[in-house]
């Protein structure tokens, strides 16, 4: 079996939830084999997110680069900098975000590998054919796809489609790569970071979301799912559609697009799944998904799934929620 590589992307020392989740991924694929994870970056908060990793990891590939420093990740320079360090017929790892969209086609490309994207699980490696869950159609449809990693492969894995593991006690070996990168330039380079517009409720800060979704219908029904919200101590949140519709402000928008939230659990009413949504929700929370449809892509990653219409679950949920607060304050 080749090298197995996981990229984690990291923020002010942290690695990305990610981190944990590609390692199940990678153990998918071999189970004897440990992956090991590899970060790119500059200074300080890369070695805080080296040293993070080594209670998960049993190696950490370091690749330190004054031209790879943040406030964002340029996925051009990554891409030579793990061609440079990466051995053939690797294995890598990524999350299906929007870096991990950017960095892992033309990455696949240029290590003349397989590439599959957006992948929801693994059913383990056949002589040298992967097999893989990923969707097809905007989820309409599961495709089962088998790929020949005889040659390597680059693979984006769906954040929250894999259970992350919890950390070890053990200490992880971090070597330095950063000598075999040598000179990097780009093409384009980082401008700015629009900021999401700060609304009258910051949905970053609440343990427990009601999230909504086109299947909300129309503008009037969101007080349904406020109405739950409320007797819930939570806060509604949304999916994109419901911005575009203009029922719900651009800052109430959980996604790649909108803001990233780590509540503790997480209502998915109406919403299919899509990985644009899903890529804003972070820190593995107990995510419940309640769906007319049951073939929605949201059921794949649920820790919870529940097949009725939003409009009339969502009003007994609430009655039952008050009901069960009144008993608990007598």
């Amino acid at each position: 079996m080749a090298h197995i590589f996981a990229y984690i992307a990291h923020k002010g020392g942290a690695p990305d939830d990610s981190a944990f989740e590609l390692a199940a991924a990678a153990r998918k694929i071999d189970p004897v084999t440990s992956p090991r994870a590899i970060l790119t970056g500059w200074g300080a908060d890369l070695d805080a997110a080296c040293d993070t990793l080594s209670a998960s990891y049993p190696e950490i590939w370091k690749i330190a680069n004054e031209a790879l420093a943040y406030p964002y990740p340029n996925a051009e320079l990554v891409r030579k900098a793990l061609l440079n360090v990466l051995p053939s017929d690797s294995i890598v790892l990524a999350a299906h975000d929007h870096f991990g969209i950017d960095l892992a086609p033309g990455l696949s490309i240029k290590m003349n590998a397989a590439f599959v994207s957006d992948v929801l699980n693994i059913s383990g490696v056949e002589g040298t054919d992967l097999k893989v869950l990923r969707q097809e159609f905007g989820g309409q449809v599961s495709a089962h796809v088998c790929c020949d990693i005889s040659s390597g492969a680059v693979i984006t894995i769906r954040p929250g489609a894999f259970k992350a593991g919890e950390p070890t006690s053990g200490c992880g070996l971090i070597v330095d790569k950063s000598g075999e990168v040598g000179g990097l330039t780009a093409g384009r380079r980082y401008l700015e970071t629009v900021v999401a517009e700060a609304g009258d409720v910051d949905i970053t800060k609440h343990n427990v979301l009601v999230s909504i979704g086109r299947g909300i219908q129309e503008k009037e029904n969101v007080a349904i799912a406020q109405e739950l919200a409320d007797a819930l101590g939570a806060a509604v949140s949304c999916s994109r559609p419901v911005v575009d519709a203009k029922w719900m402000e651009k800052s109430r928008q959980v996604g790649s697009s909108g803001k990233t939230v780590k509540p503790k659990v997480y209502l998915a009413c109406g919403i299919s799944g899509a990985f644009q949504h899903l890529a804003g929700i972070k820190g593995s929370p107990f995510l419940i998904a309640i769906n007319k449809n049951p073939k929605a892509p949201i059921f794949q990653v649920a820790d919870v799934g529940i097949v009725d219409d939003i409009l009339e679950f969502l009003p007994e949920l609430a009655n039952k929620a008050r009901e069960l607060r009144s008993v608990a304050a007598k």
